[in-house]
């Protein structure tokens, strides 16, 4: 078989199948997915999602009571979204044992069958070549490394796109699977994190379908309704009782106006999570703007009434969140299969099909070059995973300790220790020190590379179990 003949089969039978590249995707992305979570962004989100997946295995493995280590000497039990994609982590670490990539491994399933389901969904409602390219963008957008992190953003995302389909689906097939399937996945994706909540709304289209006979609307409604139902529950009920009885939460929403100014002093920083965070691509953002422009101008209704709807929701979404959306990259994740699915608007409209492959291979080549960093683990960081080791020499599994790792709960997370995560200016306030020894704290682990502004003279008295060039523990026990 000659190299002409081989790149014909490829192309003929795998190069515009969307199964062949997700695959693809996914080998690629495998490669680091045993690493554990020090790579250069996010980690800290990742440790505290493994870090509640631990103890349900080590603690209580009800999964009401999601429990996080540095809450001191109280429980941990911690006001957070529902633990699903954190008990999934913990069902495998019961099999195999525990291990920090679990949820690299989980997330990067889900995610890659999240992409199938939204070509299938594109596909089914508007073409195959617009679901095609919408798909190969998405799978190139900030998609790409954070499908493969212990984070269940890209993981909900893919739950409710799963659920979206099956609603679409049950509309003109009749089929009661599609509606269970609609509700168990929708419910279990918002539950996961609420932003998911806001892709449903496009399922208002068949709603005004006047091909859509009444009681298949009226059984969606159902469906919905109890679905809001549950996440109320979840999000207004019980998650507002964990906060009163343990006093420990995750996430702070914001009021309406409070949203928007911050929204506005951080406007730069916001504007960034679309023209290059969602996409990871110059390029893509620029055939974005086209893609609006020819479906303004065309007046795709159909298309036109999803990006007007899922825009608003998610602004909505968005002021709700505050500073929260500007600093961190991964919370415009909800919006991006909209902006792939607007993007491949403009790829298909170029007529020769070598531009098309052109423009399109350029997108990606640009998004995975600009996070090809995240399959590394950042090698400044690696002497962190030395923490559980020295707190095994030193102390007992139960001991409570306090760490300088500021509101990060990387530090302490690697210790595998309980108690406090403490800003540098603590670990040299004596009195404040004194008073966690008074509350069970035994032992202060200081990292010396975030010591520049402590003066060690305030704990020259104290007696050091441990010292490298990395960390210096200290006994404080009384």
């Amino acid at each position: 078989m000659t190299a002409k003949t081989a790149f014909s089969i490829f192309k003929e039978k795998y190069a515009s199948n969307i199964c062949f590249w997700i695959a693809l995707f996914f080998v690629l992305r495998l490669y680091g997915i045993i690493n554990p979570p020090i790579e250069i962004s996010h980690s800290w989100r990742q440790s505290l999602t493994n870090m509640i997946a631990r103890n349900f295995l080590e603690i209580d493995n009800n999964i009401l009571y999601p429990r996080i280590d540095m809450d001191g000497n109280k429980t941990g039990i911690i006001a957070s979204e529902f633990p699903l994609f954190n008990y999934l982590i913990y069902l495998l670490a019961k099999i195999f044992g525990y291990a920090h990539w679990y949820g690299r491994l989980i997330n990067l399933l889900i995610s890659s069958i999240g992409i199938y389901y939204f070509y299938k969904l594109v596909k089914r409602f508007f073409s195959e070549e617009l679901a095609f390219y919408s798909s190969l963008i998405l799978l190139s957008s900030i998609w790409f490394a954070f499908s493969r992190k212990s984070m269940p953003d890209t993981f909900c995302i893919s739950l409710v796109i799963i659920g979206i389909y099956n609603g679409f689906c049950y509309f003109y097939d009749v089929k009661l699977r599609n509606l269970l399937a609609f509700f168990l996945f929708s419910s279990l994706a918002i539950l996961s994190k609420i932003p998911a909540l806001y892709l449903i709304s496009i399922l208002v289209i068949p709603l005004f379908d006047k091909n859509v006979k009444f009681y298949l609307k009226r059984n969606i409604l159902v469906a919905g309704i109890f679905i809001l139902l549950i996440v109320y529950a979840w999000y207004f009920y019980w998650v507002p009782y964990l906060l009163a009885t343990y006093g420990f939460q995750l996430y702070f929403p914001k009021h309406f106006m409070e949203g928007i100014k911050e929204l506005i002093h951080f406007g730069s920083e916001t504007l960034e999570k679309f023209y290059f965070s969602a996409l990871q691509s110059f390029i893509g953002f620029a055939v974005f703007i086209v893609g609006l422009f020819f479906i303004v101008r065309q007046k795709h209704k159909k298309a036109l009434v999803i990006v007007v709807i899922a825009t608003s929701f998610f602004i909505l979404f968005i002021i709700k969140t505050g500073f929260v959306f500007s600093v961190h990259n991964y919370y415009v994740i909800p919006f991006v299969p909209v902006m792939a699915f607007v993007t491949a608007f403009t790829i298909i409209k170029i007529k020769n099909k070598n531009w098309k492959i052109t423009l399109v291979g350029l997108i990606m080549v640009e998004g995975i070059a600009n996070q090809q960093h995240d399959f590394f683990v950042n090698k400044s960081e690696s002497y962190k995973l030395s923490l559980e080791g020295i707190a095994k020499n030193v102390s007992l599994p139960t001991d409570l300790i306090a760490i300088n790792g500021d509101k990060n709960p990387q530090h302490i997370y690697f210790t595998h220790r309980k108690g406090w995560t403490i800003a540098n200016s603590k670990a040299d306030d004596t009195v404040f020190v004194d008073s966690i020894v008074s509350l069970g704290c035994k032992f202060l682990f200081l990292d010396k590379h975030l010591l520049a502004d402590i003066e060690m003279s305030s704990h020259k008295n104290r007696n050091i179990v441990f010292e490298n060039e990395d960390f210096v523990v200290f006994s404080i026990k009384n």
